[in-house]
C-alpha cells in the first residue's frame, strides 16, 4: 500500500489540506470569494442603476423629440398659413393694382375723347367761321356786312364752344 503513488498522492493530499487548514487559507479563499462576490453585486448594482438612468434619460429625449417634432408641426403650420396669407394679401393688391390702372387709363382714355371731340367742334367752328366770313364778305358789302359778319362769328363760336 505504501508502495502505490496514488498512496503517496492521497497522503500528501491530506497534508496539504491539514496544512492549509491550519495555516487558514480556506478563510482567505472564502475571504477573497467573499470579495469577489461583494465586487460582483455592485457591478451589477451599478449596471443596473446605470440601466434605470439610461431608461430615464431616453424617455426624456423620446419626450423631447416628440415635443420639437410637434413645434416643427405647428411651425409648418403656421408658415403655411402665412405664406397663404401673403399670398392672398398680394393678389389682392395686384387686383387693386389692375383696378387703379384700368380705371386710370379709362379716365385718361376719355379726357382724350372728350379733347378729341372739342378739338374736333374747334376746327368744325372755325372752318364755318372762315366759310362764313368768305361767304358773307363775297356777298354782302359794306357797313352792313361788317356787323353781320362780328354778329355771325360771334354768335358761332358762342353755340360751338
Amino acid at each position: 500500500m505504501f508502495a502505490d503513488p496514488e498512496t503517496w498522492v492521497a497522503i500528501a493530499f491530506v497534508i496539504l489540506m491539514g496544512l492549509f487548514g491550519y495555516l487558514g487559507v480556506h478563510r482567505m479563499v472564502l475571504k477573497a470569494l467573499d470579495h469577489r462576490g461583494e465586487r460582483i453585486k455592485s457591478d451589477l448594482d451599478e449596471a443596473k442603476r446605470l440601466k434605470e438612468e439610461a431608461t430615464r434619460v431616453l424617455a426624456d429625449y423620446k419626450a423631447r423629440r416628440a415635443s420639437a417634432e410637434r413645434e416643427a408641426a405647428e411651425i409648418v403650420t403656421n408658415a403655411k398659413a402665412e405664406a397663404e396669407r401673403i399670398a392672398a394679401e398680394a393678389k389682392a393688391k395686384m387686383e387693386d393694382f389692375v383696378a387703379r390702372r384700368t380705371k386710370t387709363a379709362e379716365s385718361k382714355i376719355a379726357m382724350a375723347e372728350a379733347q378729341a371731340v372739342a378739338d374736333v367742334r374747334a376746327a368744325a367752328a372755325d372752318a364755318a367761321v372762315q366759310a362764313a366770313s368768305a361767304l358773307l364778305s363775297q356777298t354782302v358789302k359794306g357797313k352792313l356786312a361788317d356787323e353781320l359778319l362780328t354778329n355771325g362769328i360771334t354768335e358761332v363760336r358762342q353755340k360751338l364752344n
